[in-house]
């Protein structure tokens, strides 16, 4: 068992009914961890009474899901960034809605959710309303070669295996020589480039291959703009993977152009993991 399963898996909850449809799909994940489930809302001080209310609302949903699910709600005072981070740190992964625009704490994909996935102590899955279920599609996970590549491997490696589903790993490529810098293809431009990404790439993959015999794996080395092609690659996910602060063709991945781009224009769940979970 690593350290991390035992941990609860984490919903950050506003009364929206985005925060709703996270913690159902929050539900769906702590089953697959076979972990116990937490609904966590900041309040304002003497907004308790409304909070249990749309908690236990909350939980009463999962629980009409789930049924056998351990299920535990709870309610935090303070600052909605800063009480989500420090809780984040007893979790295996945290999840949030995205544009919530509940009354007692702003998780808008913006100020709250941008904030979170940044500092959290866990990897944060966010999830957009269109998509509340799984979908018969592969995780997807996108490849740069960086240390958060490699913890973000690693998580969309346990989540293809928890879910008995296929992964892609996606690698963006482009021709590393200036003079090749015009092209609009990859055509003409240099092979030696192309293979050495696609070398690279077999080899991130050798690793968890070996760990994780049962997960059909394909990689897909692109030739774009990552967030365009990360987007064609999640179309029919049920999940896409990033990871947190990479480089080369995923440069400035997590809350810059490309993750802004990722979030806002991806349906399925979008989960962001930082390097420290690496092993």
């Amino acid at each position: 068992m690593t350290p991390e399963q035992g941990l609860p898996v984490l919903v950050g909850m506003d009364g929206s009914e985005q925060s709703s449809v996270a913690a159902l799909w929050a539900s769906e994940e702590a089953d697959l961890r076979n972990a116990p489930l937490r609904l966590v809302a900041v309040a304002q001080q003497g907004a308790d009474e409304e909070v249990w209310e749309f908690l236990s609302e909350a939980a009463d949903r999962c629980r009409g899901e789930r049924p056998r699910a351990e299920i535990f709600e709870e309610i935090r005072h303070g600052r909605p960034i800063e009480e989500l981070i420090w809780v984040s740190g007893g979790a295996q992964l945290l999840v949030i809605g995205s544009r919530g625009r509940g009354r007692v704490a702003e998780a808008v994909l913006g100020s709250v959710s941008t904030a979170v996935a940044m500092h959290a102590r866990c990897p944060v899955v966010v999830v957009r309303e269109a998509r509340s279920s799984f979908t018969p599609g592969p995780v997807v996970v996108g490849v740069d070669g960086s240390e958060p590549s490699r913890a973000a491997l690693r998580f969309a490696f346990e989540s293809a295996a928890a879910r008995r589903k296929e992964l892609v790993a996606v690698r963006v490529w482009r021709p590393i020589f200036a003079e090749y810098s015009w092209m609009d293809s990859p055509s003409g431009a240099s092979w030696f480039s192309l293979d050495d990404a696609q070398r690279e790439l077999a080899e991130e993959l050798g690793e968890w291959r070996e760990k994780y015999p049962g997960v059909e794996v394909r990689g897909d080395v692109r030739f774009g703009h990552p967030v365009e092609e990360l987007v064609s690659a999640a179309l029919h996910s049920q999940l896409l993977v990033v990871g947190h602060r990479g480089i080369g063709g995923f440069e400035r991945l997590l809350l810059g152009s490309v993750a802004n781009g990722v979030l806002h224009h991806v349906d399925s769940p979008v989960a962001i993991v930082r390097g420290a979970h690496a092993v």
